[in-house]
């Protein structure tokens, strides 16, 4: 770890927090400023800064935060830094629309749980997931690939190029939105008839509530003998459309998972959807124009250490001779900045 980040206090122990707020969930942890050891941990909803709505959002940072700090505790945190789903970095200015709503939510979840913070640092999710690499190294790359996808460049622990990053509308190839709507793509196209049939299609008739008579039989897809009339294939259809409807769009992140227990029974539309998921992912970082050796921090529900798309994507990154480090998530990045600024002053 970094020499300045190593500063112990004279005094009473004091703490940092650390916030990582992504698409899915919201996870705080509870640091000792001197030593970086986490004392506590808290989850809650999700945390994007553009796509939550404000009020929803300061609930989920108090809630994950007053499960992350003790009471007694909560008057002796120096300094929290936030990395943000939604939120841009520190280069793009205060006013940045996501820093804004994420600051303004973030200041108002402290003020609720008893917080006063000297140093209140918000970042885009970007900047945290690269601190959270060994070390918190300060220039390389990072790929973040959740709900979305983004990679970005880093230099001085600020993100100077990305790529990706475009929202569930108009990009995030690659990422668990593009997964869960490729899947139900398949689904539907196997049930009318347009592509092979494909276990997909009760992997998301049971993600998404379906009546089990519309559900074709067991070992649909795996076997082409398995009849599902065509009676069937039409209610399943009639019902799968407003249901997909019903939901936030971002929502068809929830088949992701299903796609990767698919896949692991190997039925191949489901490896396919996987397959050039990962491309995609590549090509995201392929973009920034990577040297030889140097670190491309990974992280997200897809990436993270085991993550379904790891190796594939590693293999597809070969070529470019890149140091790639997985890691769970963001938090241990934002409490490293969070130690950071308190003893920088930053």
């Amino acid at each position: 770890m970094n020499s300045d980040l190593n500063q112990t206090s004279a005094t009473a122990p004091a703490f940092v927090v650390g916030l990582d707020a992504g698409g899915t969930r919201t996870r705080a942890v509870l640091a000792e400023l001197g030593d970086g050891r986490t004392r506590g941990e808290g989850t809650a909803g999700p945390g994007n800064s553009l796509t939550v709505p404000g009020p929803m959002l300061a609930d989920h940072l108090a809630e994950a935060l007053a499960r992350a700090v003790p009471e007694e505790l909560r008057g002796r945190v120096v300094a929290v830094a936030g990395g943000f789903a939604g939120a841009g970095h520190r280069a793009q200015g205060a006013d940045e629309p996501g820093r804004l709503r994420a600051r303004a939510a973030l200041s108002a979840a402290l003020a609720r749980v008893g917080i006063a913070a000297a140093s209140v640092g918000v970042h885009s999710d970007i900047e945290t997931t690269f601190a959270s690499a060994p070390g918190h190294p300060a220039d390389g790359l990072v790929l973040v690939a959740g709900t979305g996808a983004v990679a970005a460049r880093i230099a001085g622990r600020v993100p100077t190029a990305t790529s990706g990053g475009d929202g569930w509308l108009l990009g995030d190839d690659g990422g668990g939105f593009w997964i869960g709507r490729a899947a139900v793509r398949a689904a539907l196209r196997a049930a009318d008839g347009r592509s092979a049939p494909t276990a997909l299609v009760r992997s998301v008739g049971r993600d998404l509530g379906l009546s089990a008579e519309v559900l074709p039989p067991e070992g649909y897809g795996a076997d082409d003998t398995v009849p599902w009339s065509a009676e069937l294939r039409t209610a399943y259809r009639a019902q799968v459309l407003p249901a997909v409807m019903d939901r936030p769009p971002v929502r068809l992140a929830d088949h992701a998972p299903g796609v990767v227990r698919t896949a692991e029974e190997k039925d191949t539309a489901a490896v396919r959807i996987l397959l050039e998921a990962a491309r995609r992912l590549a090509e995201t970082v392929a973009a920034l124009a990577p040297q030889p050796g140097e670190p491309l921090v990974a992280t997200g529900g897809l990436l993270a250490p085991d993550g379904p798309l790891l190796l594939p994507l590693t293999e597809h990154l070969a070529p470019f001779g890149l140091a790639v480090t997985p890691v769970a998530d963001g938090s241990p990045g934002a409490v490293a900045l969070a130690r950071l600024a308190h003893t920088t002053g930053d």
